[in-house]
């Protein structure tokens, strides 16, 4: 009886093997999202007068945005877009967000702190960013390609993108393809179907 019990549990455990195994593997293994390459170097100020580098980030999922605290026309969408994904994914401590602004000489830390709390940001890893204007602007318009300008005949006095990079966990800017197979670069941070898009890979890259 012993042998054939012993028998019995070693079928169970090899079946289970099986069943698991690739389940496990899957779950580590890249997705199919276009690695665009690596996210340029930085290091600024947040809200709470903090150093933040893209190296705090590291070993997360991030996603970066280019604003002003002022601005009157796209910046309100793109926090509101920024907030849907705090709720998507509060209290994950693999996921943060980085807000960079293109308006350095006010929104100084204290500004940003005071424009987190109106928003209502509660996610400890969402830092709004500050620091050097000609390093800033380098930054979006070369590092990350993503425009930033002053204009005195833009509303605000700025013009920049609304487009949101994400970034995974070894700090890639990854993407997914459009319907042609070319890979997308950025997400929409002012359209529904940009933001539902970016909150699905999202999840890929936190469950690489």
């Amino acid at each position: 009886m012993k042998n054939k019990s012993y028998i019995g549990i070693s079928f169970i455990v090899l079946i289970f093997g099986i069943w698991a195994v690739p389940k496990i593997i899957a779950k580590f293994q890249k997705s199919d999202l276009v690695e665009i390459g690596p996210v340029p170097a930085f290091e600024l100020t947040d809200q709470n007068n903090k150093k933040i580098s893209n190296k705090e980030y590291l070993g997360q999922v991030y996603v970066v945005e280019f604003f002003f605290s002022t601005c009157p026309t796209i910046c309100p969408k793109m926090n509101q877009s920024m907030l849907e994904l705090q709720e998507e994914f509060y209290g994950n401590p693999k996921f943060g967000l980085a807000s960079i602004t293109i308006d350095p000489e006010h929104d100084t830390s204290e500004v940003l702190k005071e424009h987190a709390n109106l928003l209502g940001v509660k996610h400890y890893n969402w830092h709004f960013l500050t620091g050097n204007k000609e390093y800033i602007y380098s930054l979006a318009n070369k590092g990350f390609n993503l425009y930033a300008g002053e204009n005195n005949k833009a509303a605000g006095g700025f013009e920049h993108s609304g487009l949101f990079a994400l970034v995974d966990k070894d700090g890639k800017i990854r993407c997914r393809k459009d319907a042609q197979g070319n890979p997308i670069l950025y997400y929409d941070g002012l359209e529904t179907s940009g933001v539902e898009a970016i909150k699905e890979d999202i999840k890929k890259l936190l469950a690489e």
